[in-house]
């Protein structure tokens, strides 16, 4: 809701509402370079014609730093609402998609394109009031880029504007309590990767993207020389035969045996996947062929 703005976010907002052309949401995201924007309209994050990245911006949620800079600090818990409550299904996936858009953009030091939103509920109530909708809508003309990105604390910082400014710690304390971030339970994965144990998170990540498809990830009994996990169809028929490894800060590198990369050369089915930032809500997966497999970030050059 307005109220809950700062005065100088919503003076530029309230500029650009009345000095832009009447768009609606749906237009504004499409001139912006999102495909099929109306089937989209409802995501947190796009990504847009020429690789561009779109994030909503919650403009409720955006704190006025040092020197009026702007920045907004959300959470990377995507089961948990604003101040606590387990999220549905459907806003747990968009969350989780905005997160890994916006770890990609980080990833390769891109920056962020916005649209400044406004709504029409309490921000707090924006996930379970049934009248929640959106109030106002604006592209930003300034870009935004990853701050701070905290798997330890849990948060993202987007900044506003040129990069080589950071909020301070007190600024970040207070934009966790404006955002009513609560602290969360570590997930399962999350413990394992504490407790060294990289793999196993990364299976997990793997059998719950493919039983998605309706697929099962079974890892081979007696292990197979060349491959440790097979993907098959509901009948039963080996779909991929895959060697996983996983990446965290702090553990990137891997290497494949002498067996596993002659596999890789005369079996179609092997793949190579590799999941990074195992652990965190980031979490994604690359799946690499014989062909391609050396292009798999962090792996060993092989010996020899």
């Amino acid at each position: 809701m307005d109220k809950e703005v700062a005065p100088a976010v919503l003076a530029v907002i309230n500029e650009k509402r009345l000095s832009g052309d009447k768009r609606t949401p749906v237009e504004i995201i499409t001139k912006m370079g999102v495909f099929d924007a109306r089937d989209k309209a409802s995501d947190m994050a796009w990504l847009a014609s020429g690789d561009n990245i779109i994030v909503t911006i919650w403009a409720e949620l955006v704190s006025v730093g040092e020197g009026g800079r702007w920045f907004l600090l959300e959470s990377l818990d995507p089961l948990h609402r604003i101040g606590g409550g387990e999220r549905t299904d459907l806003r747990i996936q968009r969350t989780k998609d905005r997160i890994q858009l916006i770890k990609r953009a980080l990833d390769a030091g891109q920056g962020l394109r916005a649209v400044l939103q406004t709504n029409r509920v309490a921000i707090a109530d924006l996930e379970t009031d049934k009248a929640a909708r959106m109030s106002v809508r604006v592209p930003d003309e300034q870009e935004w880029h990853v701050a701070v990105w905290s798997p330890e604390e849990r948060h993202v910082v987007l900044v506003r504007g040129p990069r080589g400014w950071v909020p301070g710690e007190a600024e970040i304390q207070a934009a966790r309590a404006r955002a009513g971030i609560v602290d969360a339970a570590p997930d399962a994965a999350a413990i394992a990767v504490g407790g060294g144990d990289l793999h196993s998170a990364a299976l997990d990540h793997l059998t719950r993207h493919f039983a998605g498809y309706g697929y099962k990830t079974e890892a081979i009994d007696p292990p197979s020389a060349g491959h440790e996990v097979e993907v098959r169809d509901k009948k039963g028929k080996t779909l991929l035969k895959l060697v996983v490894k996983g990446t965290a800060t702090g553990a990137t590198g891997y290497a494949l045996t002498a067996e596993q990369r002659a596999l890789a050369r005369r079996d179609p089915q092997w793949r190579l996947a590799v999941v990074s930032d195992v652990g965190s809500p980031a979490a994604q997966h690359k799946l690499y062929n014989g062909a391609d497999m050396d292009k798999a970030p962090g792996l060993a050059p092989e010996l020899g």
